[in-house]
């Protein structure tokens, strides 16, 4: 059994593994699809480039365990049914649950690994992504000039050059607008010729324009009076050259935000993070809901003890309460009235606040009790689609990778529309969270459950040669009731 145990597990890694790189490859182009429209065109190296992908992998890696597995073991007991080996295992005496321990032992071990990676690695990884995705986000695209072009990539300037020469370098017929005291374009300079160049640490780009002129109404432009703008005329000047330094700090933006504003969210914690934050977060919710059942009681009390004491409202009646309805004076019943709208304003808006607080804090408290289910739902489902992908491979006995990749979309594509459906109840039901989390393996253990048993038993339900004897049974039938209508006399 040594023997036949290596070559199962043989059998079975080879194809694991590389299912696992080929489904972590399409899901980081799926990720690259999503993002590529604020990747593009800002300049970012290659270096940085293989980072981000780094760490998006190590992200998707959770996703990519279960789909490797299922068609891995679809592929593993596909092939062995192909070329027979089941069969001839079968006769030796070696059943077909036999077969599966081995594997199945391996699958939780992968289960396992999959659930210390997203509890320990994914966390660390995530806070690496967010950063890095906000930095690029933030980061304006590539610094590129062209000819004939205004070009409004730095902060309160735009800068158009008539041409540049092949240097890059010198350049030609400079105009500079600058819009810093946001009255428009007030301030102009306009240059015949100049050069262009980054400081030698790169944090600056230096014009040196000469033979220019230099425009100003920025004081004119201030005051709206028109006596007023005749004092403050048009400034010019000219030069014979002038420097202008501009900041390229926004074009390497990358990696200057800390790590610790992307660690309260909630896929960059651990297990035992994720365990205290919704313990916090549930502690808070209900103060707010006992504070806001009081905010009435204590307005209340307000008005009983501080309005109803009035001298004013005393000399009516000698208990607590007053019948509005009883007074006779129009200033003291407008006063009483005044008094409880305002009791009457400050309760809705305190009971307001405090439910709109506590609807944030509440989603909140979701995305964390999500997360922290995720991490065991996905690790259950590596063991999960193994106990579909092997007795269906053993069912099908089809091997290489067109019929068990089929087979391996269609229920991965039905694994993750449940899950998602399955989010979207934890999300926005009165359904426990766990529920909606745990509803994709709640549908495929059944599914489990019936290809495990009819493999175990051999059963014919599933095999295709039940179906296509079926079939031509059928089509006997048929063909012999087509001759007896044919050999049936016809009556004159």
């Amino acid at each position: 059994m040594k023997i036949i145990n290596r070559y199962l597990c043989k059998n079975f890694l080879g194809p694991f593994v590389l299912t696992f790189f080929v489904a972590l490859f399409v899901l980081l182009m799926q990720f690259l699809w999503k993002w590529v429209d604020e990747l593009v065109g800002k300049g970012l190296e290659i270096g940085l480039l293989l980072k981000l992908l780094f760490y998006a992998s190590i992200t998707l890696s959770s996703m990519a365990f279960p789909l490797a597995v299922l068609l891995a073991s679809l592929m593993t007991f596909g092939n062995m049914g192909e070329r027979y080996e089941i069969v001839a295992l079968k006769s030796a005496g070696i059943s077909i649950r036999r077969l599966m321990m081995p594997l199945a032992i391996l699958s939780l071990v992968i289960s396992l690994v999959a659930f210390e990676f997203s509890n320990e690695i994914i966390p660390h990884a995530s806070v690496k992504l967010r950063m890095m995705l906000f930095d690029i986000q933030e980061q304006k695209p590539a610094f590129n000039i062209d000819e004939g072009v205004f070009y409004y990539g730095f902060d309160n300037y735009t800068i158009r050059v008539g041409k540049k020469m092949p240097d890059g370098e010198t350049i030609k017929d400079v105009l500079i607008y600058e819009h810093s005291r946001h009255m428009g374009n007030t301030t102009v300079t306009y240059a015949k010729s100049g050069t262009m160049k980054m400081t030698p640490d790169k944090k600056y780009l230096m014009f040196t324009l000469y033979d220019g002129s230099y425009w100003d109404e920025s004081a004119y432009a201030s005051n709206s009076s028109p006596s007023n703008r005749a004092k403050y005329p048009l400034t010019r000047a000219t030069f014979t050259k002038q420097y202008k330094r501009f900041d390229l700090s926004d074009f390497s933006a990358i990696g200057n935000n800390d790590e610790e504003l992307f660690q309260s969210h909630s896929t960059a914690m651990s297990l035992h993070q994720l365990n205290n934050k919704i313990d916090t977060l549930k502690t808070e919710i209900k103060n707010l809901a006992h504070g806001s059942s009081n905010v009435f009681f204590a307005n209340l009390y307000y008005y009983n003890t501080i309005v109803k004491d009035d001298a004013s409202v005393d000399t009516l009646t000698n208990t607590r309460t007053c019948d509005v309805s009883k007074v006779e004076q129009p200033e003291i019943m407008s006063q009483i009235l005044r008094r409880a709208d305002n009791m009457v304003r400050s309760t809705l808006f305190s009971v307001r606040f405090s439910y709109q607080d506590m609807s944030f804090r509440t989603s909140y408290l979701w995305s964390y009790q999500i997360e922290f289910f995720r991490k065991f739902s996905m690790s259950l489902a590596c063991l999960l689609f193994f106990f579909i992908g092997a007795p269906l491979g053993s069912i099908i006995r089809k091997g290489g990778i067109g019929i068990p990749l089929v087979i391996t979309v269609l229920f991965f594509t039905l694994y993750f529309a449940i899950s998602i459906i399955g989010e979207k109840i934890a999300k926005n039901s009165p359904m426990p969270v766990w529920f909606g989390m745990f509803l994709s393996s709640f549908v495929l253990f059944p599914i489990c459950v019936f290809l495990t048993y009819h493999a175990t038993t051999d059963s014919a339900v599933l095999s295709p040669d039940t179906y296509t004897r079926f079939v031509d049974r059928l089509k006997k039938i048929k063909i012999f009731h087509k001759k007896s209508n044919e050999n049936t006399p016809t009556l004159p």
